[in-house]
């Protein structure tokens, strides 16, 4: 039994105008999201969807530090600094993560864990005391939980994906790669999750996308995320895990803005608990959903190798630079 978190940058639920909104979509079957239909659509393969705030009854946009610290921890960061953080967690930040993050709280209960993104060469090249404040929240919370990271042999040997499941902008800088199809991709995030107790993985090319307010990139993205998706759930047994798909804030789902935008976010759930998904109002719900159920796992099964990474054991976080 495991809990597998995807967590989907900067996708909101917009308004039903397909002129800015590419999940505006009948085409789709996971990402046809619009303000109109929420809570009544139902999801394939029995998932439960529910919207959830990101704004964290602080004015202002919503914005990447503080609102993946708050998914990340369940603690609201936002209120903490009293505004919205961009880009990369602070050293206040930093100190939410070194006492909440997911990762860490699943460690310490004796579960094995995973941040299944993979990472380039050069991420590898520097202490991570030099760069600290150019480290991502998911960087961040993966490294204060003392969990190792995975390189790009661990994406040859299936064992992790990169920021990009399909292996093209890697290729596109001269790695020599094997190309996954966003099916083959989900295939190995389904059968690599079903190892933990817990792992997350993260996919930002959205918040990019809806940045460039461009229609047929965003588009393409939201193609790719959603046959990734379908395959996964094809392969993952969902009798024995969870899965959650999330986002920090809305970006995507409204072109006419460059910006950020308030939106609610959604959130995903498929699994034995699908029913309480209910329960979640707002970014900060979604951690302490994710550990009551691995508590429940906690208290059913014995553990072992409790904490597993990379097969190379002397990355462990300890030499790294701040990008995949």
């Amino acid at each position: 039994m495991s809990v597998l978190l995807i967590f989907i940058d900067g996708l909101g639920i917009g308004e039903d105008n397909s002129h800015v909104n590419p999940c505006a979509n009948n085409a789709f079957t996971l990402f046809n999201i619009v303000k109109s239909d929420i809570p009544k659509k139902p999801l394939p393969y029995g998932g439960s969807m529910v919207s959830i705030d990101a704004t964290l009854g602080i004015e202002g946009l919503p914005q990447s530090a503080t609102g993946q610290t708050a998914l990340l921890t369940g603690v609201n960061s936002a209120r903490i600094l009293g505004y919205h953080k961009q880009g990369f967690p602070n050293n206040k930040l930093r100190d939410i993560l070194r006492e909440n993050s997911v990762l860490k709280k699943v460690v310490e209960q004796e579960g094995k864990a995973a941040f299944l993104n993979a990472f380039r060469p050069r991420f590898f090249q520097y202490r991570i005391e030099e760069i600290v404040s150019k480290l991502s929240v998911t960087t961040v919370a993966n490294w204060v939980a003392g969990l190792s990271f995975f390189a790009l042999q661990d994406v040859v040997d299936r064992r992790a994906l990169y920021q990009d499941f399909t292996n093209i902008d890697l290729i596109a800088r001269g790695f020599k790669m094997p190309v996954f199809t966003p099916h083959e991709a989900g295939e190995i995030l389904a059968s690599e999750a079903q190892k933990f107790d817990f792992c997350l993985y993260e996919y930002f090319k959205t918040d990019h996308a809806g940045h460039s307010q461009n229609m047929n990139r965003a588009t393409e993205e939201i193609v790719k995320l959603e046959e990734f998706l379908m395959s996964l759930l094809s392969r993952i047994d969902l009798d024995q895990n969870t899965l959650i798909v999330t986002s920090d804030h809305g970006n995507i789902e409204d072109l006419s803005v460059r910006t950020h935008t308030k939106n609610k976010v959604p959130a995903m759930v498929w699994g034995s608990n699908v029913i309480q998904a209910e329960r979640l109002h707002s970014l900060t719900d979604i951690v302490p959903f994710i550990l009551e159920r691995i508590e429940y796992m906690s208290r059913s099964e014995t553990k072992e190798n409790k904490n597993v990474g990379s097969t190379l054991e002397f990355y462990h976080g300890k030499e790294v630079i701040p990008c995949q």
